[in-house]
């Protein structure tokens, strides 16, 4: 934090200032790959691709997909069809207590009727969304598996490429994509071009495994 003299600037800080300065950083990183080449810092010829998953600000709950959008409808139906089920059980409790406990229930009853317009519209928004899936806070964050079984996160993969004898990321892409099939070559070559090696060796983990995208980076290492 030398740079800033010791200041700690919020998240919020940080956030604004990578929105407002995107293309400045873009070209601090194209410059920074430039200086690379010219300290001959490429040699190697071999690259690592990886994908790391980064949480959004969008929480869970404020994200939907077909399953998630399922779950909380049936979990609405639930609730409404127990609290019918006590309001029938109050009518033959005495009226002072019956009363007062059918208030209340009918208070919940029309909060849930609330939340089941709110949950139609946000259906409307996800259906027009061509993945299928919705985010509210953060439109552009999307539901991910994580390595832990029966977890995720909403947020984005971030691809990167780091040249194996100085750790050094040569290129990197924000993708909304949960997983890293179909990215092999998109970022294969882009660190070939930031690197300017011709023919670039390239090692990844089995999550890049496809066909296609193999074929692809054969094809064109020429």
């Amino acid at each position: 934090m030398w740079l800033t003299e010791r200041l700690t600037p919020d998240f919020k800080t940080i956030a604004d200032f990578r929105k407002d300065n995107g293309d400045a950083i873009r070209r601090v990183c194209r410059e920074f790959i430039v200086l690379c080449r010219r300290l001959e810092l490429f040699s190697q010829a071999i690259v690592a691709i990886d994908g790391s998953k980064f949480k959004a600000v969008n929480n869970r709950n404020r994200n939907f997909t077909a399953t998630k959008m399922k779950r909380r409808l049936e979990q609405i139906e639930e609730s409404f069809n127990r609290y019918l089920s006590q309001l029938d059980t109050a009518d033959h409790t005495e009226p002072a207590l019956a009363e007062a406990k059918t208030k209340h229930l009918k208070e919940k009853i029309i909060k849930l009727r609330e939340e089941t317009a709110r949950l139609q519209s946000v259906e409307e928004q996800r259906l027009q969304s061509p993945d299928q899936q919705v985010s509210l806070t953060d439109p552009d964050a999307r539901s991910m598996a994580t390595s832990g079984r029966g977890t995720g996160t909403v947020g984005y993969n971030v691809q990167t490429a780091v040249d194996s004898q100085h750790h050094l990321i040569v290129a990197h892409e924000v993708t909304k994509v949960g997983h890293d099939r179909g990215q092999l070559f998109n970022m294969a070559k882009q660190a070939r071009e930031a690197t300017g090696i011709k023919e670039l060796k390239v090692v990844a983990d089995r999550g890049y495994f496809k066909g296609e995208e193999i074929l692809a980076c054969a094809i064109k290492k020429g």
